[in-house]
Order: structure tokens, then C-alpha cells, then sequence
């Protein structure tokens, strides 16, 4: 049987709930709601085996931020939604030394906007590992930050998974925090939620070309997974529009991935709020203002 696809572990929730029945109980999840800064939180956290069963997603705590007044431009909503997610994505960096080095990893081909969500966010990281090494007596109250863009294969010969391993080998972080697009189940989902998860991430997942997976068994330190959901799976889409029980077969679609038509400017919004929540989380003590006055 074809099922809808969905990279947000909310939304598997909801499917599983669907299927099932809304009062039957879902085995090895917890789930609850909450809100930062004015910004709806949800959180769904599996527990074990059984709920790794029913969600199809490792065990583990999945953080979704919705960001509803992006695109209107809302009042303060760049702040708020970087600030929310500041907050959060401490929360799952709270067993990470307040001093241990981090590294940031944005995956993704930033020659294909729905894509470029991670490299984009790279840009809006404020680096300081060379900062702190070579003048202490300036730099030495903040966390010292490493970022890259790991790009695809395609364009670098060289898995993305690859490039991030070699450099923890390398610099040896004390946390890596990854940053890709992903797919959601919902229109409504794209480019208005942010999911966090301390489970780690399969580079090329939102597409449907999974890789070697970036995780704290992979890697040897903690992984926090930001993702982003920039599109929505074709058959997916075509089952939730004509209230199907199941995704219809596409034929020569099957691969159609749908993304929104103003695509660039979301992608641009959310990187600087993403990549400003990172800064936020890795440097608790600055605010918005003076990352922006240090990042231009």
C-alpha cells in the first residue's frame, strides 16, 4: 500500500491517528503542545520500540515551531520566531559544555532553492572557533563555532555525510547541529514550520535520496536535525486534495515533488531565522541586535 509521505513527525502522528481512530491511544509516544514568544510549539516525543513502529521515525524528542506570520511580515515576528527557536533547540543542547565547541552543517544543492535552505543558513552563522583560538583575551567569553556547507554530491563528488564526518575528525565538536530541507504532508506545513530533533538527520530524506545518516552513532557526539519542509511529495498531495484513503499511483509523477511559487523569498526568510536561532542558542548571552550588527 502506498502511504502519504512526511518527513515531520507531528504530522506521521496525525496519520497514525487517522488510520487508527482519534481515541485509540498510540503506543510508545507522548505528545503535547505549548508556545514560545507567541510561536505554537509541539512537541512528540518516542519512547521505544512500539512507537518507532508506529510513526516510522527513531526514537527520540521532535521539536515543531509553527511560524505562522512570516510572510505577512507580523510585528516582531523575525525576533519572536528566532528567539522560540533559540530556546528550543538550548533545550536539546542542554547536556552539550556551555564552553564546547559547535559545529554547524547546512546540507543541501544551494543551486535548487527548495534545497538550499541549508547552505543559505550557513551564511547567517556567526563563526568564532578562529576568533576565541587566536585572541582569547577579546573572543574568549563566547562559544567557539565551526560551520560549513556540505553540498551534494553532485556538485562536490563527495557525500555530503562524508564531508561532515571528516571534519569532526578533524576539529572534534562537542555537538553538530545539521541543518536540510525537508518533505511535509500538508501545503499548509511548507515554509511555515521549523521541526528540531535530537535523533540526527538522513542527508537527502526530503527528497527521497537518503544517504548516510548524520547521527550521534555516526558521528560520536550529539546531533540536533533542523529541518525545514520547502515541498510536498506529488502522490501525497494528490491524496489529501481528493480526500483519498491512500496516494494515488502518479505513473510517470511518481517522483513530482510541488514546492510554493514564491519559494525564494520563504527560503530567504526562514535561513535568517533559523540561522539567527542557532546564533541565539550557541550565544546566549548577545542578542539580535548585536548578531546583526557583527553578521552586517
Amino acid at each position: 500500500m502506498r502511504i502519504r509521505r512526511t518527513d515531520l513527525a507531528m504530522e506521521a502522528r496525525e496519520l497514525w491517528r487517522e488510520s487508527a481512530g482519534e481515541t485509540t491511544k498510540l503506543p510508545g509516544v507522548e505528545a503535547w503542545d505549548g508556545e514560545r514568544e507567541g510561536v505554537a510549539v509541539n512537541t512528540v516525543r518516542i519512547l521505544d520500540g512500539k512507537g518507532e513502529d508506529a510513526l516510522g521515525k527513531p526514537r527520540g524528542t521532535y521539536v515543531t515551531l509553527t511560524l505562522r506570520g512570516v510572510a505577512n511580515r507580523e510585528e516582531d515576528v523575525f525576533g519572536r520566531s528566532s528567539r522560540a527557536l533559540a530556546a528550543e533547540l538550548g533545550e536539546l543542547l542542554k547536556d552539550v559544555p556551555e564552553r564546547g565547541l559547535a559545529l554547524v552543517a547546512g546540507l543541501g544543492n544551494r543551486s535548487i532553492t527548495p534545497d538550499a535552505i541549508g547552505p543559505k543558513v550557513h551564511e547567517h552563522v556567526l563563526v568564532t572557533r578562529h576568533l576565541v583560538a587566536q585572541m582569547p583575551d577579546l573572543f574568549g567569553g563566547l562559544r567557539p563555532v565551526a560551520s560549513l556547507a556540505a553540498e551534494v554530491l553532485a556538485t562536490t563528488g563527495v557525500e555530503s555525510g562524508d564531508v561532515v564526518r571528516a571534519v569532526c575528525e578533524q576539529i572534534r565538536p562537542d555537538c553538530v547541529i545539521v541543518v536540510d530541507a525537508l518533505a511535509a504532508r500538508s501545503l499548509d506545513r511548507l515554509c511555515t514550520t521549523v521541526q528540531l530533533a535530537d535523533t540526527g538527520i538522513v542527508p537527502g530524506s526530503g527528497v527521497g535520496n537518503h544517504r548516510t545518516a548524520l547521527t550521534r552513532e555516526s558521528l560520536g557526539v550529539p546531533v540536533v536535525a533542523i529541518g525545514i519542509p520547502t515541498m510536498v511529495d506529488g502522490a501525497t498531495l494528490a491524496a489529501d486534495l481528493l480526500n483519498a484513503e491512500e496516494p494515488p499511483d502518479l505513473g510517470a509523477g511518481k517522483n513530482l515533488m510541488v514546492t510554493p511559487q514564491d519559494i525564494d523569498s520563504r527560503v530567504a526568510d526562514l535561513a535568517k531565522i533559523v540561522g539567527r536561532g542557532i546564533d541565539l542558542a550557541l550565544q546566549p548571552g548577545m542578542t539580535l541586535e548585536e548578531l546583526d550588527q557583527l553578521l552586517g
